[in-house]
């Protein structure tokens, strides 16, 4: 789960070490991170019925990227096709 979450907001573990304990929102969460993957755009799909790639709120979109890829993990999906490499 790090690695997802590593691999899309560009935070560390030491960085989302202090996010957990300082009960980070979302919105804050993705404001603050460091850098969004440039392979965030392979990430489609459909996630609780609406398809990532047409959501219109951006924090709402970064979340549900967040969902999808947390999905294809549940899913037993290899780590490279659920990072794009």
């Amino acid at each position: 789960m790090d690695t997802l979450i590593f691999w899309l907001t560009g935070y560390d573990k030491d960085a989302l070490s202090k996010i957990i304990s300082n009960k980070t929102n979302f919105e804050t969460f993705f404001e603050e991170a460091p850098r969004l993957n440039p392979n965030v755009s392979k990430i489609t799909g459909l996630i609780c019925g609406h398809r990532v790639e047409e959501i219109e709120d951006k924090l709402i979109q970064k979340v549900r990227y967040l969902d999808k890829l947390v999905d294809e993990l549940a899913k037993g999906k290899s780590m490279e096709k659920i990072l794009r490499t």
